[in-house]
């Protein structure tokens, strides 16, 4: 039974040990991860992009080691593997899950950020069927930036467009408007993310809250949780 959808970037300067001096730039943005990670229950399902496809289980641990500190995270509170490399949308889940409810297990379904549309929709179809089979309470997570390109300062550069595509990503997530979602720019960081959100969610009334949002490094963030209403 799917209890919640937790919306968050992905961004790890919202981890207080890797942002230095930024930490209470981005404190909104990353209390607002927090709060949504909050309202999951012990089991979650991770969604987000990298180069490859990957199903990562709860039994693995990783480290923010290379974006520049040492900050451990894992999936679950049995480890049964040895720390190795993880996706970015893994390790930031892991670090929600140990800050917010360390009981919690993740299992993370990364999906390539070449995907095309219609297949994350339908990979979204199919995971939220195979959450209705399940007997017991589950929790989504999508783990996910915007825009890359909204300041000169940007990791994407500047695209005088990104602004207009970033306010759209936001009310749609802010609104719970999935058929928007079905259709997000390829512009956006996250948009095989958002797009299987849309499957997942589809065919379901949910009730959105809007938690943060922010795009003072140029990139695009969102956080905020879908309920069913």
């Amino acid at each position: 039974m799917l209890t919640a959808i937790a919306l968050t970037p992905s961004a790890p300067v919202l981890v207080p040990e890797l942002a230095g001096g930024a930490s209470q730039e981005v404190a909104q943005i990353r209390d607002g991860a927090l709060r949504a990670a909050r309202m999951l229950p012990d089991r979650w399902i991770a969604v987000g992009v990298g180069d490859d496809d990957a199903v990562i289980g709860p039994g693995v641990a990783g480290s923010f080691a290379g974006y520049g500190f040492d900050v451990p995270v894992a999936l679950g509170p049995d480890v049964t593997e040895a720390a190795r490399v993880l996706p970015l949308c893994a390790l930031f889940a892991g670090w929600l899950r140990g800050q917010v409810n360390p009981r919690a297990s993740v299992q993370v379904r990364v999906l390539a950020a070449s995907t095309p549309d219609t297949a994350a929709t339908e990979r979204g179809r199919e995971l939220r069927e195979e959450i209705d089979r399940a007997g017991e309470p589950i929790g989504v997570l999508v783990v996910a930036d915007g825009a890359l390109t909204l300041t000169p300062a940007a990791p994407g550069g500047y695209d005088a467009d990104a602004a207009e595509v970033q306010r759209r990503l936001d009310e749609a997530l802010g609104s719970a408007d999935v058929s928007a979602l079905r259709n997000v720019s390829d512009t956006v960081s996250g948009r095989a993310a958002y797009q299987m959100l849309a499957g997942l969610a589809g065919g379901t009334h949910w009730s959105a809250a809007e938690f943060a949002r922010d795009g003072q490094y140029g990139v695009g963030y969102f956080a905020g949780v879908w309920t069913p209403a």
